[in-house]
């Protein structure tokens, strides 16, 4: 039997525009070492692993007359060479030409036509290292029937690998006729089937009434020239462009703090990222005053002990956060964040960083996918969403080239024009921030800002600061 879309997954499609592509993409700078990892190699390894996420050869069919959801079809012409792409950095290969690549990667929409992923080996990075970037439709990824294909490229063993080939084979593509009796046949033995399919037609009018609406209090506004006044700078309307920051920073320097203050890693995270959003905007003379607050998003794992590990498709729920910008000390900034989540952790149901982490392969790359989808259904009345996901303490290698540096970019939503990601990985903690290009055309100092609020939470910490790791560098510019 096919697999229909859910009316969820409609609601992605419905809402894309070119403003708002609806994909996530990650960033993983490897070194090759000695493993000879290249082009070619990639392409075996993906056409090696990419059995165990089948969806990834899959595109969408509609049905005649919308009788049912759209369904998941096998590609008959899956041209895996379309999909994994090589480019490279002219010289020197900066940090820098590097986040100007990924910002135009990160605007481009997917080919509704294809399967909904691409991915990117960028050669010519300095230091002989490469650049791995995945690109994921946010209804490929659900964590149930499919994972990101990234989770499952990366080994925890640098060895060679024995490479299985499958044969692959598309299923026949139904004809149309074949879809609409299929359609029929499941709305006479499932009812459940007719009452999504009139959600789903219900929704995608409402959709199309609100977004007429929309467009007409726009044009309205623009005539009588007035002028909507943003919340925050986060809370416009994306243009087509985008902008990446990259920041590395010392796990270390994070757990520090924790053992002075208390709390925890993520704590200690969220409250530097709202140290770093106050200095931003007071370098913008946006007002900061005492008690001022700033409402944000932070899809939370919540796996049941029950629940098989490999099952993640429910297991993030979103959480209500407000960040205490407002607050001069940042120590008790910390402790108001603290507090603040403290309630989610005695709901029983908030999972350790060591069993997320534990999770086969790399599931950071996955669980901000799922937080993804999930503040795009839960993110109403906000002004910023945050995704902090950890990872491996470890060293992982794909297809022998050992992962460096990994970099989460999340996807802008209607609505905002500021999003940050981040990931701890091997005593490192990465943060990936996408902004739209025109509305923030100074978000590096908001990367800047991150390591000076870092460095403001250590300079209140009575112990030493500890050496920061192998490799740690100040954000780019």
């Amino acid at each position: 039997m096919t697999q229909r879309l859910r009316t969820e997954d409609l609601a992605f499609l419905a809402k894309e525009t070119a403003r708002t592509p609806m994909h996530n993409v990650t960033l993983e700078i490897l070194d090759p070492g000695t493993s000879g990892f290249d082009y070619d190699a990639l392409v075996e390894l993906v056409d090696d692993r990419i059995a165990f996420v089948p969806r990834y050869r899959q595109r969408i069919r509609s049905v005649p007359g919308n009788l049912a959801n759209p369904v998941w079809v096998d590609d008959p012409e899956f041209d895996l060479g379309y999909h994994v792409r090589r480019s490279a950095l002219p010289r020197p290969g900066s940090m820098d030409q590097l986040r100007e690549l990924v910002a135009r990667i990160m605007s481009r929409r997917l080919d509704r036509n294809r399967p909904l992923w691409e991915m990117y080996l960028v050669e010519g990075l300095e230091g002989g290292r490469l650049a791995l970037l995945a690109k994921s439709h946010q209804i490929l990824v659900d964590g149930i029937s499919t994972v990101d294909i990234g989770q499952v490229l990366f080994d925890v063993d640098p060895g060679p690998k024995h490479l299985v080939q499958e044969g692959w084979a598309p299923d026949r593509e139904p004809t149309q006729a074949g879809l609409v009796f299929d359609a029929l046949k499941q709305s006479l033995t499932s009812p459940s089937l007719v009452l999504q399919t009139t959600r789903s037609n219900l929704d995608s009018a409402g959709r199309r009434v609100s977004d007429t609406a929309t467009r007409v209090g726009e044009v309205i506004a623009a005539l009588s020239n007035r002028r909507s006044h943003p919340e925050t700078p986060f809370n416009v309307d994306p243009s087509e462009q985008r902008r990446v920051v990259f920041v590395r920073t010392a796990l270390a320097d994070y757990r520090k703090i924790r053992r002075e203050h208390g709390g925890t890693v993520n704590d200690v995270i969220l409250a530097t990222i709202t140290g770093a959003i106050r200095s931003w905007m007071m370098t913008r003379a946006e007002s900061v005053n005492t008690g001022r607050t700033m409402r944000a998003m932070v899809p939370m794992s919540v796996i049941d002990e029950e629940r098989e590990p490999t099952s993640l498709g429910s297991s993030v729920a979103g959480h209500l956060l407000s960040l205490p910008i407002g607050e001069t000390s940042p120590v008790v900034r910390l402790h108001q964040v603290s507090y603040a989540l403290r309630s989610h952790g005695e709901t029983g149901k908030a999972v350790a960083a060591d069993r997320i982490a534990g999770v086969a392969g790399f599931a950071p790359t996955t669980f901000h996918a799922l937080g993804s989808r999930v503040a795009f259904s839960e993110a109403q009345h906000v002004n910023l969403v945050i995704t902090n996901v950890p990872g491996p303490q470890f060293p992982m290698f794909a297809g022998g080239a050992e992962m460096v540096e990994t970099y989460p970019v999340p996807p802008l939503l209607p609505g905002f024009a500021l999003s940050i990601g981040v990931t701890s990985y091997d005593g490192s903690v990465y943060y990936g921030i996408t902004a739209d290009r025109d509305a923030l055309p100074d978000v590096e100092t908001l990367g800047s800002c991150l390591t000076e609020a870092l460095d403001e939470l250590l300079d209140v910490s009575s112990q030493s600061r500890p050496r920061a790791p192998r490799g740690r560098k100040r954000p780019s510019k």
